[in-house]
């Protein structure tokens, strides 16, 4: 049974159970809002899913909101990107109240500058979410994760904390990064995280992760959704800190002879869209392993 009849039929039989109809069920939602979501890893998600026509034996792509909160439509803006490339879509739902800026955007890393317990860091629950998934569908599955904005911020922190399976992870104009270095201090950088031989080697690590920086080449006009002093000394708009976090990765590398394994992809006139950057066909060269 795929694993989008199977949410399918475990949201009507939820439904049935509770005796009515709920009017903001959607279609494709794993379950309905009034249902709950699903635990992962003992967090309730919900979870918005979209499975090719035609495509038996499709690799998983998680797709990951901005800070509208708004996963439903981000899953839409992917279907075209799942039907040529049979990819299963499965986008989950970080709400404002469960997952503040600190725990979504910054991934759980720090609060109030301390530094959380590893096991807690949002992050975590991606890894869980590909190994539910897996176990839905009763098969191995390579999975890929493509963020814009909000949730490339969290994307990032992801690609420098927490080990995944990610064939390649792609960030879309984020409004900050994890600048590869220990001397700034976490969630902008490893530092007070890591220091020492450990913080090299894992310096190191974040180099050698499957990270792409897609870059709408518009995307330079300054607001406020990431603002903060850090943010700003890593360049003076979105897409100048994406290109200068790249360079320095790059020239991190360089210099210690680490492979580099991140990819920097540009989108001539587009700025801060999510439905632009996920509809361009550069999106392809961005998601290849």
């Amino acid at each position: 049974m795929s694993v989008l009849r199977n949410w399918r039929e475990r949201a009507k039989k939820a439904l049935d159970e509770q005796g009515q109809q709920h009017p903001r069920c959607d279609p494709y939602a794993v379950v309905c809002f009034r249902a709950g979501g699903v635990d992962i890893a003992g967090t309730r998600l919900t979870v918005f899913t979209y499975r090719p026509a035609n495509c038996s034996d499709p690799s998983l792509l998680m797709v990951f909101h901005g800070n509208a909160r708004n996963a439903r439509t981000y899953r839409d803006y992917a279907q075209a990107l799942a039907d040529r490339h049979c990819l299963l879509l499965v986008a989950p739902l970080f709400d404002r109240r469960d997952f503040p800026a600190w725990r979504y955007q910054r991934g759980g890393i720090v609060k109030d500058g301390v530094v959380q317990n590893p096991q807690d860091w949002t992050g975590m629950l991606v890894p869980a979410l590909a190994d539910w998934v897996r176990q839905q569908e009763g098969r191995p599955l390579d999975y890929s994760l493509l963020g814009h904005s909000a949730g490339s911020q969290f994307l990032e922190r992801l690609a420098a904390f927490v080990p995944t399976q990610a064939r390649r992870i792609i960030v879309a104009n984020p409004g900050s990064y994890v600048s590869p270095s220990l001397d700034v201090a976490a969630p902008y950088g490893l530092g007070k995280v890591y220091a020492g031989a450990d913080g090299e080697a894992q310096l190191r690590r974040y180099l050698e992760q499957p990270l792409t920086i897609y870059l709408g080449e518009g995307d330079t006009h300054v607001d406020d959704r990431d603002d903060s002093p850090e943010a700003r000394a890593q360049g003076g708009s979105r897409h100048e800190r994406g290109v200068n976090v790249f360079n320095a990765g790059r020239t991190l590398a360089q210099e210690r002879g680490w492979t580099f394994n991140w990819r920097l992809v540009e989108l001539p006139g587009v700025g801060h869209s999510a439905q632009k950057m996920f509809a361009a066909p550069q999106l392809a060269d961005a998601l290849a392993p």
